[in-house]
């Protein structure tokens, strides 16, 4: 449970610290997923989600990190 809830803090510091750091570029993007179409957001949550879950297969399951 202490991993899990570590890991919610990880994702809510690196989620939070594009708008910190320049939000009138952060705007501009979220104008332009305005923009995307259905099909578009689909495409790159898809992506996201099967990079996301490489990276935690590669780090779980081989030795390709220490």
């Amino acid at each position: 449970m202490k991993l899990l809830i570590t890991l919610i803090g990880l994702v809510l510091v690196l989620e939070g610290l594009p708008y910190a750091v320049m939000p009138e570029k952060m705007q501009a993007w979220l104008r332009q997923l305005l923009a995307a179409t259905p099909g578009q957001l689909r495409v790159m949550g898809i992506v996201a989600m099967a990079a996301g879950f490489l990276l935690c297969y590669l780090t779980q399951r081989t030795g390709w990190l220490p």
